[in-house]
């Protein structure tokens, strides 16, 4: 899995979200780069990119971890 997750800078490669087990469940990917976090859907990875600031997306990661989002 590689590609680039959006316009500005490289990212480290693209992962699946561990929750994605491969059966037509949600499946979200992540893309690291220097200056940002990028998010598609595995399904259909040629549609649009997201991309959050390492902050925002390390919230939003915090938030779903407590409960708060469930």
């Amino acid at each position: 899995m590689s590609g680039t997750p959006g316009p500005i800078g490289s990212p480290v490669g693209w992962f699946k979200s561990s929750y994605s087990n491969g059966s037509g469940g949600e499946c979200v990917e992540a893309a690291l780069a220097a200056d940002h976090t990028a998010v598609r859907d595995s399904k259909d990875p040629d549609r649009a990119v997201l991309a959050f600031s390492h902050g925002a997306w390390a919230d939003f990661v915090r938030a779903i971890q407590s409960g708060r989002l469930s």
